[in-house]
């Protein structure tokens, strides 16, 4: 099992950055692989990038963060990172961050056996 917590959240002025971390604990951690999602209220979660396993470390990203955000991880800390820039105000919701076994990233909610508490970012146009 991993335990996960979230952090870097803010609010931010639409264009502006925000990193995100994913602090993961649990000696199997670097077996697991990791996605960020994202939930606007009113809305179904929906993937916004994943990051294979150490053993590769392929990342994915959703076509409406495609060259604004960096998903990364270190696993010699533990942790898993998301750089958002160029915010927009439609990039506004909670995050979370899963990890699922195994060593492909899934873009389903229901594939991630575990998550953090969500952290909020918010973007003004």
């Amino acid at each position: 099992q991993v335990q996960l917590a979230e952090s870097g959240g803010g609010l931010v002025q639409a264009g502006g950055s925000l990193r995100l971390s994913c602090a993961a604990s649990g000696r199997t951690y670097s077996r697991y692989a990791m996605g960020w999602f994202r939930q606007a209220p009113g809305k179904e979660r929906e993937f916004v990038a994943g990051i294979g396993d150490w053993n590769g470390g392929r990342t994915y990203y959703a076509d409406s963060v495609k060259g604004r955000f960096t998903i990364s991880r270190d696993n010699t800390q533990s942790a898993v990172y998301l750089q958002m820039n160029r915010l927009e105000p439609e990039d506004t919701a909670t995050y979370y961050c899963g990890a699922k076994s195994g060593v492909r990233v899934s873009t389903s909610s229901d594939d991630y056996t575990n998550w953090g508490q969500g952290t909020q970012v918010t973007v003004s146009s």
